[in-house]
């Protein structure tokens, strides 16, 4: 696949290299040459200088026959901009930008465009670390509406159907691996003990599921 990332900073840095490491190919842009002395010496993509918004700069990085755009400098003007420009002028079927103001955030994911608030992310991460080691955020969906919870099963839940922890609308258990073979639950799966189980949760019910999960 081709990918094409703006911005070469430790995070856009960090994401070239693992696509190319994947085997994707991978135009990296940033306004200043010496950002891409952050790049492996081992990174055989395409650099580009110059602004991430400018349609010349774009198509020079393979923008018109990319399958995903990720917009991850420092600035949240130019992340959104850059990401509207390659979705609805050059057609990338995946984009997704950072944005640091969280108010921001709120607001151009409803341009349509995935959006990390890395400053919402990890005050979440943190938040999770201090309160809920047990109970684990694997990842986020979307804008982070919805998270992926992994847990061991605990004492109380022992004998239970998964069943009993799915809320419409709300949360849903996806997997057990149990014997560290996977399982998607049905309503006769009863949960034992040294389950891992996998959940999808509204992150508006991430309090009220770790009550009904008991951590």
């Amino acid at each position: 696949m081709k990918f094409v990332v703006l911005g070469c900073g430790r995070v856009g840095s960090q994401l070239a290299g693992a696509l190319h490491v994947e085997g994707h190919e991978v135009s990296i842009i940033d306004k200043q040459p010496k950002a891409f002395r952050r790049l492996s010496p081992s990174f055989k993509g395409k650099t580009v200088s110059g602004i991430g918004f400018d349609r010349d700069v774009l198509i020079e990085a393979g923008i018109e026959r990319a399958d995903g755009f990720a917009s991850v400098t420092n600035g949240d003007n130019s992340n959104i901009i850059s990401a509207l420009i390659a979705k609805r002028v050059f057609h990338v079927p995946r984009v997704v930008t950072r944005i640091y103001d969280p108010m921001r955030a709120n607001i151009y994911k409803n341009f349509g465009i995935p959006t990390i608030s890395s400053t919402v992310w990890g005050a979440n991460e943190i938040r999770e670390h201090l309160l809920y080691r047990e109970l684990k955020s694997e990842r986020g969906f979307g804008s982070g509406e919805v998270e992926l919870l992994e847990f061991e099963v605990p004492t109380p839940l022992v004998g239970r159907s998964a069943n009993d922890l799915t809320v419409e609308g709300q949360a849903m258990v996806i997997c057990v691996v149990r014997l560290g073979q996977a399982m998607l639950p049905s309503g006769a799966t009863i949960l034992k003990e040294g389950d891992l189980v996998f959940a999808c949760v509204a992150n508006s019910f991430v309090g009220k599921f770790r009550e009904l999960v008991g951590y």
